[in-house]
């Protein structure tokens, strides 16, 4: 065929670029939570998940996505999901990075190999870090995972979460703790104590209740107990049960003394399958490469965890970091498509110049790096507090208030931060193909952090009961203290949040409470890690009044070249 034309004007691919030396923010708030942590793990993760190959793993993940196979061809029900190569691929990367467990890890060896088992082999040992810094070490590395490949995270994070659930039946936790921190990925559906390494899924949300659990229906009987203490007999459904081919699950179920917290695992303790059957797979927005499920209880056996009757809270402890990770993931996203919108525009020419150099453009993308910016200073401030609530009353009175407020105000601001973004990109950023096209697959995986483990409402109103479970105004002063008269509309607002705190404002008023508390503590902690211009910039706009109600309305007084500049990706920086 004879050419036509030339292809030109086209940005090359951000490829093979290291995610973590070209992120400033992520640094900067490292250097602030946790001066003396070792980030050499951040750079070997940040070089593999900027890499061609893995960027390759994660979009054929997505587009061959996960098909459940609930019968074998000769008619024996086998309740199995499978998945492309690439999506174990991805999940070796993940646990070998020990997103699922690293913080567990020094605790887990405490427990001892699993009775009539042998220690975990195949895979590199647990990498213990102890708790000093081990909650804000792996927040980065899921982070710098997150811009990678979000969906498969999913039971990554709740691995995270449940594992220390599992403490509160100290036979199951003996068991299954040397393998929920492994960093082998073994897939193969086997007894747990045959396999290297294991996750971990949670069941919850039934299709008339939604995030009201107690109005589950699923009955619980008692079935004598064994070694793992008591057990029962599992009957009912769950409508949202994501990553169904976890090995084991958490689940919620109606018990003779209430609502109760279960041990569910896939293959019971004489190798026979559960009795746990998948319904069908849930065609959704985004999260594509990750399987989230319908599934029926048919006798099906469980052993008890915590205390009979009190399941709710047990399940809002793990729901507590599931929702940081929430805040940790959408702020990874907002940083990717930060990166991809900036390293196209600085390409592109239109008009005879640069796109970046177009004055609107230039507003859109400084507006857009200071929206990535505080959402990664939040989170990584919430994750502090995961390290140091134990010994440590104002980090756990800060992790119960701003883990709602950041998974809130964080999680609402992704969709239209992600449209923002795709629109730097023009048509280019509304396909599904190439490396552009991972623009549309972050902009379809922004809604699910915002209604996954708690949607906007149901933020606001934990923020509530925060609120009367601690002094918060006192703790909330003291967090904005040291930002204290840096900045006239920081001064104004610090004045009045302790004493809205103290009211505690109505469930009406609860959303606007949420948004204000996130805007102070992200300027506060702007002020201490970024760049005078960031921080001044950031008060400006989104406290001051000199912003619009879209991005890219900042005033002319922000140096806009600067919080570019701040915002390069890595291959430019």
């Amino acid at each position: 065929m004879r050419a036509t034309h030339e292809v030109f004007n086209q940005p090359a691919p951000l490829v093979d670029v290291n995610l973590f030396e070209g992120n400033r923010a992520l640094q900067d708030a490292l250097r602030f939570n946790a001066p003396s942590l070792d980030t050499a793990p951040l750079h070997a993760l940040g070089q593999q998940v900027g890499s061609a190959e893995m960027q390759q793993h994660a979009r054929l993940a997505n587009v061959f996505t996960p098909q459940l196979k609930s019968h074998s061809r000769f008619g024996h029900r086998i309740d199995q999901v499978e998945f492309h190569p690439s999506y174990h691929a991805l999940m070796s990367a993940a646990t070998a990075a020990g997103l699922h467990g690293t913080p567990w890890a020094h605790t887990s060896r405490d427990a001892g190999p699993p009775q009539g088992a042998a220690a975990p082999s195949g895979g590199s040992e647990p990498h213990e870090v102890g708790s000093v810094g081990a909650h804000t070490l792996r927040a980065a590395a899921f982070m710098l995972f997150t811009e990678l490949e979000p969906s498969v995270l999913c039971p990554i994070s709740m691995t995270y979460a449940v594992t220390p659930a599992l403490r509160d039946n100290p036979a199951i936790y003996r068991d299954w703790a040397p393998q929920l921190t492994s960093r082998a990925y073994d897939p193969t559906l086997t007894l747990w104590k045959d396999k290297t390494g294991v996750t971990m899924g949670m069941g919850m949300t039934e299709k008339q209740g939604g995030s009201d659990v107690r109005a589950n229906t699923t009955q619980a009987v008692p079935d004598g107990s064994d070694g793992w203490g008591q057990r029962f007999s599992v009957t009912g459904h769950k409508w949202f049960f994501s990553a169904p081919m976890c090995d084991a699950f958490l689940i919620l179920a109606q018990t003779p003394s209430g609502l109760s917290c279960l041990f569910l695992p896939r293959v019971l303790p004489d190798g026979s399958l559960n009795q746990l059957f998948i319904q069908r797979l849930k065609d959704k927005l985004g999260n594509k490469a990750n399987a989230s499920s319908e599934v029926e209880f048919a006798g099906a056996t469980a052993w008890l965890v915590g205390e009979e009757g009190r399941g709710v809270p047990q399940i809002l402890a793990m729901g507590t970091m599931t929702r940081l990770d929430c805040a940790l993931g959408t702020s990874a996203l907002m940083r990717h498509a930060l990166s991809i919108a900036v390293h196209h525009t600085r390409q592109r020419s239109a008009f005879g110049r640069k796109l970046v150099e177009q004055p609107l453009m230039k507003n859109v993308l400084a507006d857009l790096a200071l929206e990535s910016e505080a959402a990664t200073a939040l989170s990584m401030r919430l994750a502090r507090s995961f390290d140091r609530a134990a010994g440590d009353e104002h980090e756990r009175v800060m992790q119960r208030l701003l883990t709602p407020v950041a998974k809130f105000w964080i999680c609402k601001r992704g969709s239209y931060f992600a449209q923002e973004a795709m629109e730097c990109l023009g048509g280019n950023g509304y396909v599904e193909e190439g490396g552009e096209g991972i623009m549309a697959r972050i902009y379809r995986e922004m809604p699910v952090n915002s209604i996954w483990e708690g949607a906007g409402n149901i933020m606001a109103l934990d923020l509530l009961r925060a609120l009367r479970k601690a002094d918060a105004a006192a703790a909330l002063a003291h967090e904005l203290a040291p930002a204290r008269g840096l900045h006239p509309a920081l001064d104004h607002l610090a004045d009045r949040l302790p004493v809205r705190v103290e009211q505690m404002a109505s469930e009406m008023e609860a959303r606007r409470l949420a948004q204000d508390v996130a805007l102070a503590v992200q300027a506060a902690l702007l002020a201490r890690t970024a760049p005078s211009a960031v921080f001044g910039a950031f008060c400006d706009s989104r406290l001051g009044g000199r912003w619009g109600l879209c991005f890219g309305s900042l005033g002319e007084g922000a140096d806009m070249d600067g919080l570019i500049a701040r915002a390069l990706p890595p291959s430019e920086g």
